[in-house]
């Protein structure tokens, strides 16, 4: 009996989290939605990565089967690459979650997490779990198992290692493991306070055929997922491939496809079948007992359905409601798809009824404690009675009495409200804590049940729909005019009044050199006022250490400069800021995301950065910098004492090259600017006249061809990599410039270096280059191919693998004099 109320109360949450934006069902979608009220089976599609998923696949049993199809992504994807910006792991993450968000909008499945961090590229399963606690992972698994209930489990990969990825191969054989511990009640036996072990049917492998990797075969099942959907007027390829292509910092953008579109299974446990996924499973309303009444209430109502008059289905609607209502509740499989369908039966009533409903803030942020001013909106766009009996806001005594809505009458009520002086600041769950390499600190396990946090502030509305009383949850938004863009929602902010944000997250000073920092004080409140706190380890000195914060305003910037001075010897710490307003402080910063393919997002963070001081010496003063997908090199280089010059496509077309002593290309210039390939005989003459060209990594597959020619002499480039950040690194020849000029380059500088040595080695090279580092992952071979060097002319060509671009931004010593002393490689005779 304690678990009954808890199925209710996780229906009514999941009702409650809408898109930013309401989305209005049309009249197909509304007919989708009644279909989908006679299918009583779910599926759920477990993978690695956002990225991982099939959308076709998801799209066919959400739309065509109609399905509760859920994607469990054992990851939030944070140790990946990024092709629109600058952004890495937590921050990464926070992209690639709404980019599987926006995904799901589109093909109708339903997105899950657990709280395994992506640690970046790992080459086998037994490496994965090293990083990942496994039972803890099994354990959300299993946990997202009981709730979800699916009759089916579909694996992206096999248990096999044909997928490549260790944390692919990991995701499958957790997904078997699953199968059975879900079903186990002696497995994880704190879940069974809040639900049931649940049995899936079977467990399948949608097998695949990726580049020379085809593990597709006749015999195994097939189903084609190519279909037309004649009510939304496209076909499952072409909806998924707009799924897709959401994946945008992946660069996942898919050409849409029709016409037959064959998947491929087999099975990995469970029922055996022979034609079909489900040929063992009841989807009938007649699994859960004799219920032909509902089968035919839902029958009638499709049956009678005007597209031109969606209000006219409210009554069947109500029948079918009436009838879910009934229900028994003693039965747990019962009382799940009775919360369900019922969620869904109502959503369709509201729809039928045109009714938009809206809360919007004066500002996208408030204050715990503080007061928000708001606007909120009704409107009943049908023939159907409609009437809000009440709108409850922050409390139960803050309401608004019975309204009736009149047909296509805009009705708008504006009040202030008051935020709680206890609320909780805006951040995404996962990150609120601490936490490792191998996963996340989240404690309430009902948080993996949802894959982003509920809106701060939710306004409850009490409406009569033709008769019959509902409870419509709306998320307390923002939203603007761009020009450009139209109308703009983003998610109301419960933030603190200030945030302090340092320019870098590291700051390297070279030889004990002092160097200016600044921070800056962003006001998110109005009439901010108090002193700003520099905070530096001992050994180090900040002047000044105290600012006065004058009053600001809201949404108002304060820059403040400090000077640090390192100890004479090498040293490292954490520089921290504080903002005292009266008997408060804050010590917060804000990391913000915007890109017009999710919604605006942001990460709340310590007030702080690594500080470091190091033994560099620096070759060569003035560099040019051609920036690529995104990265903070050029950033990093100015902080150690460089001259850096970004280079657009105009200005290389423009500006004399021999000025430089390097000119540097960001990683995947050459796959993100289609103009490369114009500059590059004047690159190549620049260094034949005596410059140095540095290449950081570049990809040359589907994602990233490479179209223009980088180098003076042949080479390719490999997807191999180094994934172990602590591997031991060889110099081939201890002799060559680039381990000794300016910097003697030793053990000590590969030592702290972030997630992994490089990725996307040279291999297969013309004589002219030299090797400089050999490398390798346990049990590998050797390889030669993360840097390597090609004198020409007067100058040298370089390509590097290394992961100078995560190693620089955090600060790490040796990557900084190893980078040095490429960009001052010495002139050839």
């Amino acid at each position: 009996m304690k678990r009954i109320p808890f199925v209710i109360i996780i229906t009514f949450l999941s009702f409650n989290i809408f898109a930013q934006s309401q989305q209005q069902m049309s009249s197909s979608e509304i007919l989708q939605g009644m279909k989908k009220l006679n299918v009583v089976g779910s599926v759920l599609y477990i993978a690695a990565h956002p990225d991982d998923e099939n959308t076709r696949l998801l799209t066919y049993l959400s739309k065509e089967k109609k399905l509760r199809t859920g994607y469990l992504s054992i990851t939030r994807g944070d140790g990946g690459q990024n092709l629109v910006g600058k952004e890495q792991a937590e921050l990464l993450g926070l992209i690639r979650t709404q980019e599987l968000l926006a995904a799901r909008r589109v093909d109708g499945a339903e997105q899950f997490f657990t709280r395994a961090n992506d640690f970046g590229y790992s080459k086998n399963p037994e490496e994965t779990f090293q990083f990942w606690k496994k039972d803890t992972i099994l354990s959300d698994m299993v946990w997202i198992i009981r709730n979800f209930r699916p009759d089916v489990i579909i694996c992206r990969f096999p248990t096999t290692g044909e997928g490549g990825h260790g944390h692919h191969t990991a995701s499958a054989l957790l997904a078997v493991e699953a199968y059975s511990a879900a079903a186990d009640p002696t497995r994880f036996e704190w879940q069974l306070k809040f639900t049931e072990p649940w049995q899936v049917k079977s467990v399948f492998w949608n097998t695949f055929n990726f580049g020379t990797t085809n593990t597709t075969s006749p015999d195994q099942i097939k189903i084609d997922v190519g279909g037309f959907n004649t009510l939304l007027g496209k076909s499952y390829g072409e909806i998924a491939a707009e799924s897709r292509s959401m994946h945008k910092s992946q660069g996942f953008g898919s050409a849409r496809s029709r016409g037959e579109q064959i998947e491929y299974f087999k099975q990995l446990k469970g029922d055996s079948v022979k034609t079909d996924l489900f040929e063992n499973v009841d989807h009938t309303w007649n699994r859960l007992g004799n219920r032909n009444d509902i089968i035919e209430k839902i029958n009638s109502c499709i049956a009678n359905f005007n597209s031109e008059s969606p209000s006219n289905s409210i009554e069947a609607l109500k029948s079918i409601r009436n009838a879910l209502i009934a229900l028994p509740v003693n039965d747990e499989n019962i009382l799940y798809w009775k919360n369900q369908k019922l969620k869904e039966t109502e959503n369709l009533i509201v729809n039928c009824a045109g009714l938009w409903l809206e809360v919007a803030a004066s500002n996208f942020s408030g204050i715990p404690g503080k007061n928000t001013d708001i606007s909120t909106y009704a409107i009943n766009r049908s023939d159907a009675s409609v009437k809000i009996t009440s709108i409850v806001y922050t409390s139960s005594s803050d309401t608004i009495a019975e309204i009736p809505l009149n047909k296509n009458v805009m009705r708008t009520f504006k009040r202030s409200i008051s935020l709680d002086k206890n609320i909780a600041y805006s951040n995404p769950y996962w990150l609120k804590s601490g936490h490792d390499e191998g996963f996340f600190t989240v404690n309430d396990p009902m948080m993996l049940l949802q894959p982003e946090n509920s809106a701060a502030v939710s306004v409850l509305f009490k409406v009569n729909i033709a008769g019959i009383d509902l409870q419509v949850m709306r998320p307390l938004v923002y939203k603007s005019i761009d020009p450009t863009k139209s109308e703009i929602y983003r998610p109301f902010e419960v933030l603190p009044p200030v945030a302090v944000n340092f320019s870098a997250r590291a700051f390297t000073f070279r030889n004990g050199k002092s160097s200016k920092i600044q921070l800056t004080v962003t006001a998110n409140s109005d009439s901010v006022q108090g002193k700003v706190l520099v905070n530096i380890p001992s050994g180090w000195k900040a002047e000044p250490s105290v600012f006065d914060l004058e009053s600001t305003n809201r949404n108002s910037n304060r820059i403040f400069e400090t000077t640090i001075t390192p100890p004479a010897s090498n040293s490292d710490g954490f520089v921290s800021a504080m903002v005292v307003t009266g008997s408060d402080s804050v010590s917060q910063s804000i990391q913000r995301i915007e890109y017009d393919h999710i919604p605006y997002q942001f990460m709340l963070t310590d007030a702080r950065s690594k500080i470091v001081s190091a033994d560099i010496k620096l070759g060569g003063l003035n560099v040019g910098y051609i920036p690529g997908a995104g990265d903070d090199v050029a950033e990093c280089l100015v902080q150690i004492g460089y001259n850096v010059t970004i280079l657009s496509d105009e200005m290389l077309s423009k500006t004399n090259l021999n000025n430089f002593d390097a000119i540097v290309t960001g990683i995947r210039a050459y796959n993100t600017n289609d103009w490369m390939q114009n500059h590059n005989a004047k690159l190549l003459e620049y260094v034949k006249q005596g410059g140095n060209f540095i290449v950081q990594y570049n990809t040359n597959n589907r994602i990233g061809p490479l179209i223009a020619k980088i180098s003076p002499y042949p080479f390719n480039i490999s997807r191999e990599r180094v994934t172990d950040e602590n591997a031991e690194v060889r110099f081939v020849d201890a002799s060559q410039s680039a381990l000794n000029f300016p910097n003697k380059i030793n053990q000590d500088d590969f030592k702290g270096w972030k997630q992994e040595r490089g990725i996307y080695f040279a291999s297969d090279l013309d004589p002219a280059y030299q090797k400089i580092l050999s490398m390798n992952d346990p049990g590998e071979k050797a390889n030669d191919g993360s840097l390597i060097v090609a004198k020409y002319g007067k100058g040298n060509f370089v390509y590097t693998g290394l992961a100078f671009f995560r190693e620089l931004p955090a600060g790490i010593p040796g990557a900084y004099r190893l980078f040095v002393n490429l960009l001052g490689l010495p002139k050839n005779n």
